[in-house]
């Protein structure tokens, strides 16, 4: 069989970046039967088609925009990146913390990692109903679920009760995901209350972590978060040399996981 053109290439590319949010040139390369270079080629094409962004070893959508997915069709995507970057966030977790971990499919992760941990009088909230659950086979975690209304789409809890609870409490770590990282407009999600939720969040931490695949660079989602200031560590699989310089810029300590 002879290999695929580059228009079949190209198509198969973009076809995986709608379906997973981001492409490797490894991923590529092996799916396709041909070299590194000859998607790499293939990726710059599509970037000067303004139909992708490179990233180092892969590429992202160009389509800047996030958009409210459910959360178990969120979870599905970079499912590698998310439980490397939730395991690597686990490690950060001290005994006797008091963590706070949002909504996001990679902050699950987060507390799956610290599940594997040996790890004592740790105390988690959050305003996952996901999260919540997962918690209660780990007695070791206490566990406090801020209350209110319940988002369908992210079983995430939105609202005052919730933001009353996080101005009564002060905690060490947030762990924090959003939908979209732009270095010009900051950390961003698809829902205003939970935007408004997260601030809260991160007037409440002492340190505030940001989980985030590199999928997330570039993107905006309706309602920002915060700028770049506030964030004091970003975790993830990989960050474009000028986003990364960036960061370094704005005292962000950048992890590779």
């Amino acid at each position: 069989m002879s290999s695929p053109g580059p228009a079949e290439r190209r198509s198969y590319a973009l076809d995986q970046l709608d379906e997973k949010g981001h492409v490797s040139v490894n991923a590529l390369s092996s799916a396709l039967d041909v070299s590194d270079v000859t998607i790499r080629k293939d990726l710059q094409f599509l970037e000067d088609q303004n139909l992708v962004i490179r990233t180092h070893g892969g590429a992202i959508s160009a389509d800047q925009f996030a958009y409210d997915v459910p959360f178990e069709k969120k979870a599905q995507r970079q499912k590698e990146e998310k439980q490397r970057i939730g395991k690597k966030a686990a490690g950060m977790v001290k005994n006797q913390d008091t963590v706070i971990l949002d909504s996001g499919t990679t902050t699950l992760q987060v507390l799956r990692g610290l599940k594997d941990r040996d790890i004592e009088g740790v105390t988690v909230s959050t305003n996952s109903v996901h999260i919540a659950l997962e918690t209660t086979s780990t007695p070791e975690i206490d566990v406090l679920l801020l209350g209110g209304t319940v988002r369908s789409k992210s079983a995430s809890v939105v609202g005052p009760y919730a933001e009353q609870m996080l101005r009564d409490h002060s905690f060490s770590k947030l762990f924090l995901a959003g939908d979209g990282i732009d270095i010009g407009h900051g950390l961003t999600t698809t829902d205003d209350q939970e935007a408004y939720l997260n601030r809260l969040m991160i007037e409440s931490a002492d340190q505030t972590i940001v989980v985030a695949d590199s999928s997330k660079f570039g993107r905006r989602g309706l309602c920002r978060i915060c700028e770049i200031e506030p964030i004091d560590v970003l975790i993830t699989d990989a960050v474009p040399d000028d986003i990364d310089r960036r960061l370094t810029e704005n005292n962000v300590r950048v992890v590779i996981a």
